[in-house]
């Protein structure tokens, strides 16, 4: 540990530069994810994303099934859109559906009874 004195002044600068140093360095982590999610994907750039082929990544534009852009001739798609549609076919494990089952049942027994 080394101790040194410091006046009032000498201390606030190096507090505020200590202060600078950090919003800096936290405010370019923040800022990288967020330039990487939001930049458009080409189709060939979407289709490398979802691991498809470029025909096929056709086929489902045309079929609706994947959320895009389209300007002129160009398609476009969104990294958080396409993460989202990902995570919709996401399989639901047993231990989840065996206590959305059993929260059904819990609200659902004053109707059971009543059909006795």
């Amino acid at each position: 540990m080394i101790i040194v004195q410091l006046d009032s002044e000498q201390l606030s600068k190096l507090i505020q530069s200590s202060i600078r140093t950090v919003l800096k360095e936290t405010q370019t982590k923040t800022d990288e994810p967020n330039d990487q999610q939001e930049r458009l994907l080409t189709i060939r750039e979407a289709a490398d994303f979802l691991s498809l082929t470029v025909p096929t990544m056709y086929s489902k534009v045309s079929k609706g099934e994947l959320p895009v852009m389209k300007r002129s001739k160009r398609l476009y798609f969104s990294r958080t859109e396409l993460l989202d549609y990902l995570k919709e076919g996401r399989k639901k494990s047993n231990a989840e559906i065996e206590q959305e089952a059993k929260a059904y049942l819990l609200n659902n027994k004053k109707g059971l009874n009543n059909g006795k």
